[in-house]
């Protein structure tokens, strides 16, 4: 009997390590010619869904169940990379990218007036982009720093829900799967301000769906729109658009560049800033709360959005990054002090499509009024992530994590 339960109990554990095991790809990317990092390339096992951006420093860990034979990286400008791979030889990789080049003679602009590109583009958002809800599994980081040091730091792995795009982003919801933060006490870095964005932001920002966010006719008619050199993104040609408001509105306006495939007409990019010409309306727009007597004075608020088409001609987002920077402080001093929030959205797999898709629900679901630090707590737990994929952090950002860390472990 006794040799029974050890062989049910080895046979358990093997079945048990079996299901975890996992394939890790890990590497560093980098540009030929310069040997510069790489930050934001987009990297995808295939054969799965698994998918993560590499960091700041080019690095990035990819997590499967199974080893993939290839991975694929992806970003603005360099051709398409497809990494082969061999067992036991997966991690550490350095993988270079080749800048992609465009001959004149491929390049043809049928269209002379860039906002009409930018309304066919809305018009064909319904054929390009999902008819059917789907659920995937995204990892959401964001950062604050008080002049270059990180004062919190704050990270998330959640399920968000994407409605169709015939149904606007009220439709559409956010889970907190699993989450942890790190805060400094300091008195002088807690100022209990509230500002725009948490795990939310991908659906405040999507712009194909969310066309209130910067396609809206109010935005459209008080922009100038220009027409600029194409590039190429996943090896296809892109239209770039450029916009900026022509005047001062009651609310502040985007200016910046979009990316449009000119064969499909879908928005692939989009690079956004907000003008913040009139500081009390850049305010309000990045506000949500702040306490009587802080002076809040916004510097600059930049929105990446990045897509990705799959093999059958859809398109879906695929990576989020909002900057803002603004300098904050008491009335009673007398210099105010600059800060940065920095926020990112991965897309790390896709879940499940079809009518069958719920949106979720319950005290884990989100909402654009919910702040996300009551949403997690404090965990110090080097395994925390498991198998989930990440946004690889910077040896910037470990350090402060670990500085943080001990700061939390003395109180």
């Amino acid at each position: 009997m006794t040799k029974m339960r050890l062989f049910m109990t080895m046979t358990l554990l093997t079945v048990l390590l079996t299901i975890r095991a996992q394939s890790v790809v890990s590497g560093v990317v980098t540009d030929r010619q310069t040997g510069r990092a790489l930050s934001h390339v987009s990297v995808t096992a295939e054969g799965s869904n698994a998918h993560t951006v590499t960091n700041e420093e080019g690095r990035f860990v990819l997590k499967t169940p199974e080893m993939p034979k290839y991975v694929q990286l992806s970003h603005i400008s360099y051709k398409t990379r497809r990494q082969s791979l061999t067992a036991g030889n997966t991690e550490n990789l350095r993988i270079m990218m080749v800048g992609n080049t465009i001959e004149l003679g491929e390049v043809i602009v049928s269209i002379d007036d860039p906002l009409s590109i930018v309304k066919a583009a809305i018009e064909r958002i319904e054929k390009n982009y999902p008819n059917r809800p789907e659920l995937v599994r995204c990892f959401y980081r964001e950062t604050a720093r008080r002049g270059s040091r990180f004062i919190s730091v704050a990270e998330a792995v959640t399920d968000m829900y994407k409605s169709s795009y015939s149904r606007g982003p009220e439709w559409d919801a956010v889970a907190i799967l699993k989450g942890r933060r790190l805060m400094s006490m300091k008195a002088r870095d807690t100022l209990g301000v509230k500002i725009q964005g948490g795990p939310v932001l991908p659906l405040m920002v999507d712009v194909a769906k969310n066309r209130e966010y910067v396609l809206s006719e109010h935005e459209l008619n008080n922009c100038t729109f220009h027409l600029k050199a194409p590039v190429k993104i996943d090896d296809r040609l892109q239209y770039v658009v450029s916009m900026e408001p022509n005047m001062i509105t009651l609310f502040p306006l985007m200016y910046g560049t979009l990316y449009i495939d000119q064969e499909t007409l879908a928005f692939t990019r989009a690079e956004l800033q907000l003008d913040v010409r009139d500081w009390g309306r850049a305010s309000d727009y990045m506000l949500v709360h702040k306490p009587l007597g802080l002076r809040f004075r916004p510097r600059e608020l930049t929105v990446t959005v990045v897509y990705e088409t799959d093999a059958q001609g859809i398109t879906r987002m695929s990576y989020v990054r909002n900057e803002m920077q603004f300098n904050c402080d008491w009335k009673r001093r007398l210099f105010a002090s600059p800060f940065t929030t920095v926020s990112e959205m991965v897309v790390t797999d896709r879940q499940f499509k079809g009518d069958e898709v719920k949106r979720p629900r319950g005290r884990n679901s989100f909402g654009i009024k919910d702040r996300f630090y009551d949403k997690v707590e404090y965990f110090d737990d080097p395994d925390f992530w498991e198998d989930y994929n990440i946004i690889e952090p910077t040896e910037s950002l470990e350090n402060a994590i670990g500085k943080l860390k001990k700061k939390v472990r003395k109180q």
